[in-house]
């Protein structure tokens, strides 16, 4: 059995989960906020690599923009997929208007693109909106069982 390592999405803490503790009712050991609340943050270029480089628990991005109609319309079903898949994946946002040097480093080149992190390394992507239960069966399915 190992621990978890669980990024928040506040601070940037990082904190180690016992593996037999559930962690859905994991708090920030620096700023105190729960480590999964049901819903992506939106996260900085900063926080983006911190939570794909330091997390023990899959990552998966959602890089979007404020203009971006098929973007707006997926905002719900992504909300849902976090609810469904949190604490085994962390879901979160990238505004690629505001952090557009990770846009480019990710090879952006249209949006939505969900693009999965795991230990570190891209595991898949997918561009296009999907509904919720695409999105959950899509991380599912890229994801060792």
């Amino acid at each position: 059995m190992s621990d978890h390592l669980v990024v928040c999405t506040h601070c940037g803490g990082v904190n180690r989960l016992p593996e037999q503790r559930p962690a859905l009712d994991g708090k920030c050991g620096k700023c105190g906020h729960r480590l999964f609340e049901g819903h992506p943050a939106d996260v900085s270029a900063e926080l983006f690599d911190k939570q794909v480089s330091r997390s023990s628990v899959p990552v998966l991005v959602d890089v979007w923009a404020p203009w971006c109609g098929p973007c707006r319309a997926m905002a719900p079903a992504y909300e849902q997929a976090a609810r469904e898949l949190e604490p085994n994946v962390r879901l979160i946002k990238l505004n690629s208007d505001n952090e557009q040097q990770v846009a480019g480093r990710l090879g952006i080149q249209g949006i939505p693109t969900m693009i999965l992190f795991d230990n570190g390394r891209e595991r898949a992507r997918t561009s296009g909106a999907m509904p919720a239960g695409e999105i959950v069966r899509w991380v599912r399915q890229h994801l060792p069982a």
